[in-house]
């Protein structure tokens, strides 16, 4: 995009704002913002939680989530996926709880990682993916799944548009 994504426009309301509104529809126990202590969220009286180490990308904000977390279970929504609703996460929370296992979307031979729920549990992988310099999402979903922390959700092809993702300015058309 070239500039911060979280303060982009959709429908006259920020995404960053768009994005809390539907995580806060979820009624969690506990909500948080992974990213720059200084984003357009900033005076949004939700508390930030950084980066252990900045620049990493997906993967490291996950792990700061997942180390600030108390819940057994984090669900991870992306700032640049406004399509994604508030009734799809419940569904994503309610395939998790009963056993425990996080839940990712799989769509087209590839994960979503970034509309997500994922356990404690599944810490040290992140952290192991991390010191060994693969910060691919995928590999670690896909390491996830075979270690059982993951299950991967089939989405039907009807589906697809709702995970369309903002990340070049002709996506806002």
């Amino acid at each position: 995009m070239g500039w911060d994504k979280a303060g982009l426009l959709i429908d006259g309301e920020p995404l960053w704002r768009r994005q809390l509104g539907t995580l806060s529809a979820t009624q969690p126990s506990e909500l948080f913002i992974s990213g720059r202590s200084d984003g357009p969220y900033a005076a949004s009286g939700v508390e930030i939680v950084r980066d252990a180490t900045p620049g990493l990308g997906p993967l490291a904000g996950i792990a700061a989530a997942l180390r600030r977390a108390t819940s057994p279970l984090l669900l991870v929504l992306a700032i640049d996926m406004p399509a994604i609703d508030s009734g799809f996460l419940v569904r994503l929370l309610k395939q998790s709880r009963p056993s425990g296992t996080g839940a990712v979307p799989w769509i087209n031979e590839h994960f979503e990682p970034l509309a997500a729920v994922y356990p404690r549990a599944v810490l040290p992988l992140l952290e192991e993916c991390l010191a060994s310099g693969d910060r691919s999402m995928q590999h670690f979903a896909r390491r996830a799944c075979e270690a059982d922390l993951l299950k991967a959700l089939p989405i039907a092809a009807a589906h697809l548009s709702t995970f369309r993702n903002l990340n070049r300015p002709e996506d806002l058309q």
